[in-house]
């Protein structure tokens, strides 16, 4: 059934791609708010530009003038939340945007999202959603042969990054069982895949790569990730919005541990099969070693057993087929990468808007 939802953070990675799969699915009405900071880009939403499904609009979910007029005029039967800092290196020299954004914006959001449900019918309420995406990090470091993360798993967060997210988490936990919101919480594993920031280790590494600088490994390079490509967590993010357990809390994991250095290796192996250096050489060549970071978590693995046994779903992409898929994207839009990693994706922005007749605010 055709319904509209309000997306917060929808021109970041994950959000922009879960709103391109949302329409391209022809699931109905996407508003899509977004502050539009530094990883936040339009260009990932090139696509659905003059969609008259895709409604933009520019703005923080910490304005709740704002929010609340977007939820009287559009009238959603869900929110999902994307909206938030994101980047464990940049929480760790700049924690305060990630307080201002993960908690204080979340709060704010969701007491402007309290306001409006409260008014609506009782059977509205029925079929209402907010379904708030946080990530793994909230658990903490795993040791190399402990148990996956379930979601019983407790709490102990270890950047500033992660700690954030931990208090957002928290809230929306606390507004269902204060309130009775509709809640949904999907912690997810590290995602991949097109219209990634290329500050993150993949998008990074091919960056690098492709324009011969050094390949940065943090420390040994044995810290361990689950790797989710991102349209199977969008899927995921969709089943539970569908079928999901009010309060409950469902983890998302891709099934694909794998050591950073193994990462890397691998990208560089695709690399040279689909595009050789000129001197012959492997791109792992460019590999470097760097000083590790502050706190760096060791391992982190997803259990996904739960949202797969109550709500059908599972991962479609293995790593070797995503990852793949992935490095052909990076190597077939190569304007965007130039354009995120040269800063020209602002100028694009402030352009667009003013062919527009609009106001970016």
């Amino acid at each position: 059934m055709s319904k509209t939802i309000l997306v917060t953070g929808g021109a970041g990675f994950i959000g922009a791609n879960f709103v391109l799969e949302w329409l391209r699915l022809g699931l109905g009405k996407v508003v899509n708010l977004d502050k539009l900071t530094y990883a936040g880009n339009l260009e990932n939403l090139l696509a659905v530009q003059h969609n008259p499904q895709h409604v933009f609009v520019h703005g923080d979910i910490g304005d709740q003038t704002l929010v609340t007029k977007l939820l009287h005029e559009h009238q959603p039967t869900a929110i999902i939340n994307f909206a938030a800092e994101s980047h464990v290196d940049r929480s760790i020299h700049g924690p305060e945007d990630f307080i201002q954004t993960n908690v204080l914006g979340s709060f704010h959001l969701l007491e402007s999202v309290r306001a409006y449900w409260n008014q609506l019918s009782q059977a509205d309420r029925q079929v209402w959603r907010f379904l708030h995406v946080s990530t793994d990090e909230v658990y903490g470091s795993l040791t190399a042969d402990a148990p996956a993360f379930t979601e019983n798993h407790a709490y102990a967060p270890n950047s500033p990054y992660s700690a954030s997210k931990a208090a957002s988490d928290h809230l929306v936990r606390a507004y269902h069982h204060t309130y009775g919101l509709p809640t949904l919480t999907t912690n997810c594993s590290n995602n991949y895949g097109p219209h990634h920031f290329p500050e993150k280790l993949i998008p990074l590494v091919i960056h690098n790569a492709l324009t011969g600088k050094a390949l940065p490994i943090y420390g040994t390079g044995l810290q361990i990730r689950d790797w989710l490509y991102v349209t199977d967590h969008c899927s995921a993010i969709r089943r539970v919005l569908e079928v999901g357990q009010v309060g409950e809390v469902y983890n998302v994991g891709g099934w694909n541990e794998m050591a950073n250095i193994n990462v890397v290796k691998t990208l560089c192996q695709i690399l040279d099969s689909k595009k050789p250096r000129a001197d012959g050489q492997s791109y792992a060549e460019q590999i470097s070693f760097v000083e590790d970071r502050l706190g760096h978590d060791q391992r982190y693995a997803i259990d996904a057993s739960k949202i797969h046994q109550q709500l059908g779903w599972k991962p479609a992409e293995s790593f070797e087929s995503g990852i793949e898929k992935t490095v052909t994207w990076y190597l077939e839009n190569q304007a965007w990468v130039n354009n995120v990693t040269s800063g020209e994706y602002r100028h694009w922005v402030a352009k667009h808007y003013a062919e527009r007749g609009e106001e970016l605010a």
